[in-house]
């Protein structure tokens, strides 16, 4: 073997393993340290935009159609917001699924309060009266603050039940007639549904449920006479107890409410405790930065306050309801636990 041979086979040789690793290590830290500083830059990023927040429109999301009590309270508020925001709100209606077809919307937007969406009672209750396995409204949203309340009646028709003033009447006369009387509501898993399923096991009477496909035609037969009761929410039923056309014996709500407030409620009725309230309150995807749910919830905060809003909603049938992110979560839980276990004790499903 010549010298250049014996270098050429040198050369040839693999380097010891250990020199390998320590090549891998230094090539390890170097993509690690690279790594790091992108991450970082990305929160300085962000952190900046969050600081400029906000520079362009938001969408608010109202996941029903227009004209109902969460798209006209959500127009009233957002654009109260909009001017101490200085950036105009825009409400795009994505109906469906009792709501869930837009939720998932907003849920698999970016995080950076320019999607927004109006969570409602229906939305929040219907995976109890489903099989649905998608969007968790608890772990994929973060809670900006409660807005509204929307009180709900129970009306009788006047000509057909002249006798019944109170809830107390009510009762009595079904249990005169043990499950003969019908009640009507928006649907099956509606809230006046599920409130006078609630009410019956407490009050121990029977009435059979017929449901429609909505507010709308349940109050035509209601004032037709083809079913005689109803809890209704307020804005529906208000128009026809302002006419005479249906007689308001009972509200649902803890308190008396400005609407009708020579009606007493479930409550003061008989049954306390008895709660039945629907309402809504502003979400934001889950991972918005903490400044700008603060800001927004600031801005939710002063519309509320504001007695031009206050009035608007209550010529809408909803009560202006402020409370803070914290609180609003616990609401959602409490509603949540307590409905479900009314859905489930009767068997309740969905349409």
């Amino acid at each position: 073997m010549t010298h250049f041979d014996s270098i050429k086979n040198a050369s040839a040789v693999p380097a010891p393993a250990t020199a390998s690793r320590r090549i891998s290590c230094r090539r390890a830290d170097r993509i690690h340290k690279r790594l790091v500083v992108a991450a970082l830059l990305c929160v300085a990023a962000g952190g900046a935009a969050a600081q400029g927040y906000p520079d362009r429109m938001i969408k608010l999301i109202v996941p029903f159609p227009p004209g109902g009590p969460t798209d006209v309270a959500s127009r009233i508020i957002g654009q109260k917001m909009s001017e101490g925001l200085k950036q105009q709100i825009v409400v795009e209606n994505r109906a469906g699924a009792s709501g869930m077809i837009g939720a998932e919307a907003v849920a698999k937007s970016p995080p950076d309060g320019y999607t927004l969406m109006m969570l409602a009672t229906p939305t929040l209750l219907f995976p109890h009266l489903s099989n649905y396995k998608g969007t968790d409204l608890f772990k994929d949203f973060t809670p900006i603050g409660s807005a509204y309340d929307l009180p709900i009646v129970m009306v009788v028709n006047p000509s057909k039940m002249p006798d019944v003033n109170n809830l107390q009447d009510l009762i009595a006369k079904a249990k005169e007639q043990p499950g003969a009387m019908n009640y009507t509501s928006a649907g099956n898993g509606s809230f006046g549904h599920l409130s006078t399923e609630l009410l019956k096991s407490l009050g121990q009477f029977d009435i059979r449920h017929v449901p429609y496909k909505g507010s709308a035609p349940a109050i035509q037969d209601l004032l037709g006479g083809t079913v005689p009761m109803m809890f209704s929410d307020m804005i529906a039923a208000l128009p026809h107890i302002k006419a005479g056309k249906l007689k308001p014996i009972a509200v649902g709500s803890a308190k008396r409410v400005t609407f009708t407030p020579e009606v007493k409620t479930v409550a003061e009725q008989g049954f306390a405790g008895f709660d039945a309230v629907a309402w809504g309150g502003l979400l934001a995807p889950a991972g918005t930065p903490k400044n700008v749910v603060d800001r927004l919830n600031k801005e939710l905060q002063a519309a509320l306050s504001d007695k031009d809003v206050q009035a608007k909603l209550l010529g809408a049938g909803t009560i202006a309801t402020y409370e803070p992110p914290e609180k609003m979560k616990g609401r959602m839980q409490a509603d949540f636990d307590r409905w479900g276990k009314v859905i489930r004790d009767n068997g309740i499903k969905s349409d």
